[in-house]
């Protein structure tokens, strides 16, 4: 029989780094109006009114940026060679680096303890080939515009086209966990749906950036 011992490493490390549940503060919810607003995405209809094509298209990127600009992807989209954490976006813990092919370095891979699910008891995230994002992809300190023509440059995006990145965005399963972060975690704005629905309506209107 094999033992998996991962669930006890990370309550190990769960106890000596202070990141579980006992060490949180747990506030209530906020239900302004403000609050309301910036945990959901407008639809695509409501920029119906923008007649102009390309200002409309610019604008439904701006929205969906909201996603790509949010903890749950900037966190792992550094650019850099060790990933974020939290809303704060603070340095990981424990510390780890990208390493080979953005696994992690030998003896301290990401699936160490990040496994094919979230862990809530030790509040550590999960999903299939977790990983950092390819540096290329790196979007930490860029206005929206400049992650907008860089989501574009097959150069700078893995070398899809626009019609591989939409499917990237509608399928990839790391993508998607940003709404289902587990652990008292944020999740990214609106829904799925809604912000692969918003990137859809963005290419078929030309796929224009908003000013940098």
């Amino acid at each position: 029989m094999t033992i998996d011992y991962r669930p006890f490493v990370i309550v190990a490390l769960t106890i000596v780094l202070g990141t579980g549940p006992v060490n949180q503060v747990l506030g209530q919810s906020d239900r302004s109006p403000a609050n309301i607003a910036a945990k959901t995405l407008r639809p695509v209809s409501s920029f119906a009114g923008v007649v102009d094509t390309r200002a409309r298209s610019a604008a439904l990127f701006q929205e969906a940026g909201r996603v790509l600009r949010h903890p749950r992807c900037a966190n792992c989209h550094t650019g850099d060679g060790q990933p974020l954490q939290g809303e704060k976006q603070r340095p990981h813990r424990p510390l780890v680096v990208r390493g080979r092919d953005n696994l992690g370095a030998p003896g301290m891979a990401c699936t160490t303890c990040h496994g094919r699910s979230n862990f809530d008891p030790a509040r550590v995230p999960g999903r299939p080939n977790w990983q950092l994002a390819p540096p290329v992809t790196g979007t930490k300190d860029k206005t929206l515009g400049a992650i907008c023509q860089q989501i574009k440059d097959p150069r700078r995006n893995g070398g899809k086209d626009i019609a591989a990145i939409l499917k990237h965005m509608a399928t990839d399963g790391l993508v998607k966990w940003a709404w289902d972060p587990g652990g008292g975690r944020t999740p990214a704005p609106g829904t799925h749906a809604g912000f692969v629905a918003l990137l859809k309506a963005w290419a078929a209107g030309g796929a224009h950036c908003p000013t940098p």
